[in-house]
């Protein structure tokens, strides 16, 4: 099966609203898609990212909650 990829040169970014002011341990994610969400470690902005579906990324959040 052929993979998916989602260019992700152009992203915006935004911080969750539980980081602090020293960057500390948190995920980036950018509303940019639709139908995913790209995520990404905050110290690590050039590293990976993983783009979740839009559903499953919702789910996660319901259940963090």
């Amino acid at each position: 099966m052929p993979s998916r990829r989602t260019d992700l040169t152009s992203v915006t970014w935004r911080k969750s609203s539980y980081s602090n002011s020293d960057g500390g341990d948190c995920v980036e994610v950018s509303d940019d898609f639709p139908g995913v969400v790209p995520v990404r470690d905050s110290k690590q902005p050039e590293g990976p990212a993983v783009v979740f579906g839009a559903s499953a990324w919702t789910a996660f959040v319901d259940g963090v909650r």
